[in-house]
């Protein structure tokens, strides 16, 4: 049989009943299915299986005998039905005079320029796709340069015989009980047992005029003495 020029992946389907095929488009892989043709030795073959069936010895081997004119003679059939398959499935895939591919007009096809969208993009698709990619591409970009203006390391004792726990995050509160630098459970003790930072358990007000006076010695506001 000649050479045969279409796509160039397809699935044979073919039984001993008759032939059948599967063409696939070269960019997709979208799939087009030509009309079952039926085998007519199959069917003979078939009649003489069934009559077999009932009669017993002599007619099986007769259906025997036609099963193997069948496989002496079906490559000419076979290659006969293929050859008319391809010509079926030429009338749905479209053939790009630029690559030379087979394509499906369903996605593959740009109807306007006459070519596979490959050679000859569709214009409105690919102007959406590249501003969706270009606003993704955008959010990540925001969400890093964000990312770097934050001091995670704020509060964390690098020291080489630092003992090092999660770092809290910058303007939070210390969770109740622990400590401010390092995390440790504290208690009711007024140092860290374990860096020892001085644990506050809330703001100092100066005992003479009130003033809010934290970590500092003496009031700011009246100089008395903070105890």
């Amino acid at each position: 049989m000649g050479m045969i020029q279409f796509v160039r992946n397809y699935d044979d389907l073919s039984t001993d009943k008759g032939y059948q095929f599967k063409f696939h488009c070269d960019k997709c892989g979208n799939g087009f299915m030509s009309r079952f043709q039926t085998s007519t030795l199959g069917m003979a073959n078939s009649l003489f299986r069934a009559a077999g069936d009932l009669f017993g010895g002599f007619l099986n081997s007769a259906g025997q005998s036609a099963y193997e004119i069948q496989r002496a003679v079906g490559g000419k059939a076979h290659d006969s039905a293929l050859a008319e398959a391809v010509e079926e499935g030429k009338t749905h895939f479209h053939q790009c005079t630029r690559c030379g591919h087979w394509v499906c007009p369903e996605v593959c096809w740009n109807d306007k320029a006459g070519q596979c969208a490959e050679c000859a993009p569709d214009f409105q698709r690919e102007l959406s796709a590249a501003q969706a990619q270009a606003k993704a591409d955008a959010v990540r970009q925001q969400a890093h340069e964000a990312a770097t203006k934050v001091n995670y390391m704020e509060g964390v004792d690098m020291s080489a015989d630092a003992y090092v726990h999660a770092p809290q995050a910058p303007g939070t509160a210390a969770a109740a009980g622990r400590c401010t630098n390092c995390g440790v459970a504290v208690g009711s003790a007024k140092f860290c047992p374990d860096c020892g930072t001085p644990i506050r358990s809330g703001p100092k007000f100066c005992p003479g005029c009130g003033a809010k006076a934290d970590g500092a010695k003496f009031c700011p506001e009246c100089g008395q003495k903070m105890v």
